[in-house]
């Protein structure tokens, strides 16, 4: 039968133990939001190039504005198309019940598919190897409750090399 009434005193951390529970800070991410003028479902038509604070000495100001240019060229490609679309959805609306706006939704994956191949090479070749991780992400306006896509910059944390004594 256990002894339910047994106080047992607590085990310390030796300092082994400690330097393996080390943790790290990263900073918090930096979000880049849509600069366009048109957005439809939540992606804008081109993101800011201005060279953000929070990535001085991380990254070239060069790569992070060929960067925001070769997403801008994406959707300077994929979303007047998508406003085509959603334009004759719209107008077909009522006769097909919706369904004519599927082509609109089906365009708006693709062009979120694209974009995300795309932050996928970038991190691949360069970014990963500067401790950056680009990715498209949904968020909330500041502004009111709808929602929007940002580009996320994330700082990856250098993992300690461990070297027996």
């Amino acid at each position: 039968m256990a002894d339910f009434d047994a106080i047992y005193e607590e085990q310390e951390l030796s300092e082994e133990n400690l330097e393996e529970a080390h943790v790290q800070m990263v900073p918090d991410p930096i979000v880049i939001r849509g600069a366009g003028n048109m957005t439809v479902f939540g992606l804008s038509n081109r993101f800011n190039v201005q060279f953000p604070a929070g990535l001085v000495s991380r990254v070239a100001p060069e790569e992070f504005k060929a960067t925001v240019m070769r997403i801008n060229t994406v959707l300077k490609k994929t979303l007047p198309v998508n406003v085509k679309w959603l334009f004759c959805g719209c107008v077909c609306c009522c006769c097909t019940l919706g369904c004519s706006l599927w082509p609109v939704i089906c365009l708006s994956k693709r062009t979120q598919h694209t974009l995300n191949k795309l932050l996928e090479w970038e991190n691949s070749h360069l970014y990963h190897k500067l401790g950056l991780h680009w990715r498209l992400s949904k968020q909330q306006c500041d502004s009111n409750s709808m929602m929007e896509y940002v580009l996320l910059i994330e700082f990856i944390p250098k993992t300690p090399i461990y070297r027996p004594d």
